[in-house]
């Protein structure tokens, strides 16, 4: 007869499974997209970003370094 698991063991048993696979467990903090103002924000930032005057150095520097090229097999 089957082993019955509580959640908590299958958790751990899957935890265990991805270290084991060379993966470990990363905690981020975001943005709360629901908190008052969020939306007000993201408009000031959109704002001075459409506002902002073009700087060629910039965009070459940007377009150098998001070039990928080689660099997987």
């Amino acid at each position: 007869m089957p082993t019955s698991r509580t959640g908590a063991q299958r958790v751990q048993r899957r935890r265990d499974k991805l270290r084991a696979a060379g993966l470990r467990p990363v905690q981020i903090w975001v943005p709360d997209t629901r908190a008052a103002g969020f939306a007000g924000e993201c408009a000031r930032q959109a704002a001075l970003i459409r506002d902002a005057r073009q700087d060629d150095t910039a965009d070459d520097f940007w377009s150098a370094v998001s070039d990928t090229t080689g660099w997987t097999d």
